[in-house]
């Protein structure tokens, strides 16, 4: 828990407001570890829904934190409640990779990354402008809060092709949809384990399995096994926390890895 209380105690030496960009991307904010923007493509589709970027720079050395940090830091989060014209913003995640910082071990990226964004629209077809606050933590030998507002008028610059193409590649790095061949599926377990069973392409060394922690849950890193029954892999998550009781509606995401690429989906509660 020592992360967390340094990152909580910078919070106000993190905080700063980014002046509004006239353009499809909003200006950089510069931090300690690195920088961040938001970048849209300009345009929205028929149905209001604009696609972005939350673009992260880190400098080398420096780290960022997955949908679910582990217990000791805080995943990125975007606030648009005083953008205009905009109803929501969805944030999708590339495949993470495992860290230990010395006081736990957590899923996160520690290059440059571009985390997509889906950005509705509250009436399609009408101007809107992205006022966004942005909290994301990095992390050297010890995690520093970023927290700013940036903010974007996509309609003033709508056909930038250098953003479109910023997008378009932040997109194409999220795992795809898990199918039976790619993919996990959840075994007999306890109130106190989950148990999902992997199939993958590739070696079973160069797998692993992300889960987030939504909902109240709380979860420890997996351990490996093979199944006795037929030689695949077995991965065994500690349930550290969980809701009084169990959600009924929707599920867990998670993500599966190997060295053929990335699956997602939504596995139940357990």
């Amino acid at each position: 828990m020592q992360s967390l209380k340094i990152l909580l105690l910078g919070v106000a030496i993190g905080s700063a407001t980014c002046l509004p960009a006239s353009a499809s991307s909003s200006a950089w904010y510069n931090s300690e570890g690195g920088r961040v923007r938001l970048v849209t493509s300009g345009k929205a589709d028929e149905a209001g829904r604009l696609q972005g970027v939350l673009d992260i720079a880190l400098k080398p050395g420096w780290k960022t934190y997955w949908r679910d940090p582990g217990d000791a830091g805080v995943p990125p989060q975007i606030d648009i409640s005083a953008s205009t014209n905009i109803a929501d913003a969805t944030l999708s995640f590339p495949p993470p990779q495992r860290h230990d910082d010395g006081y736990g071990k957590w899923a996160g990226y520690d290059h440059p990354v571009s985390l997509p964004v889906t950005f509705t629209l509250a009436a399609p077809g009408q101007p809107a402008v992205i006022d966004a606050d942005i909290f994301l933590g990095i992390c050297e030998t010890i995690c520093i809060p970023v927290q700013t507002r940036l903010t974007i008028a996509p309609g003033a610059d709508p056909d930038n092709a250098e953003d479109a193409a910023l997008v378009k590649a932040g997109l194409a790095t999220l795992p795809a949809t898990a199918t039976p061949d790619f993919g996990i599926n959840v075994l007999p377990g306890d109130h106190e384990t989950l148990i999902v069973e992997a199939s993958f392409p590739g070696t079973p060394e160069a797998a692993d399995f992300f889960v987030a922690g939504e909902r109240d849950y709380m979860f420890g890193a997996p351990t490996r096994s093979e199944s006795e029954k037929d030689g695949k892999l077995i991965f065994t998550v500690p349930i550290l926390d969980r809701p009084s009781t169990t959600p009924t509606d929707g599920g867990l995401h998670y993500t599966l890895t190997s060295a053929a690429g990335a699956v997602e989906g939504l596995l139940p509660f357990p």
